[in-house]
């Protein structure tokens, strides 16, 4: 009989590349899960997903709903929402107030404080420098807990023996 002996996970690299509320969480409450389990968390941030960590952006995040087939009123009990009304003038400020209501019932912190709580926690915090270089962003541009621009291959250095998790 053999011994299916199951390494604890000691270490994760989460790709955050969404820009939208829904889309920035995820990576969020993952590393901050991970720092209070007592695992190494990093998160690198790419493409839209900058948009989490630059200081212009990161307090009006929104929820997209244009495109959004899983689009669901919350408390309307998961009716789907028909993708149309999603291109209704106002219908993403409604859903993100809706998701903020929500998330603050369950303290979730907004994006900031989150981020804040990660670094204290421990966690590092990167952004991609191609993406940087792409979108004309400068190191004043973000969050000041930012740990590093850094490039791909410095994201996989890092990562190197962990998880990678693509949220």
């Amino acid at each position: 009989m053999s011994s299916n002996h199951v390494q604890p996970i000691s270490k994760v690299s989460i790709v955050v590349s969404h820009g939208s509320l829904e889309g920035v969480y995820p990576g969020l409450i993952m590393a901050n899960g991970a720092r209070m389990e007592g695992i190494e968390a990093s998160l690198f941030f790419t493409f839209f997903g900058l948009y989490a960590i630059m200081d212009r952006t990161m307090d009006s995040l929104r929820v997209a709903t244009v495109g959004n087939p899983a689009m669901r009123v919350p408390d309307a009990k998961g009716v789907p929402m028909p993708t149309i009304l999603g291109a209704l003038p106002g219908m993403s400020a409604f859903a993100t107030v809706m998701m903020k209501k929500e998330m603050e019932k369950l303290d979730i912190p907004p994006v900031r404080e989150f981020l804040q709580m990660i670094k204290d926690a421990g966690g590092e915090l990167y952004a991609c420098k191609a993406t940087v270089d792409m979108f004309h962003l400068e190191r004043k541009d973000f969050f000041g807990g930012l740990d590093d621009v850094i490039s791909v291959g410095q994201f996989y250095e890092k990562a190197a023996g962990g998880q990678i998790i693509f949220t």
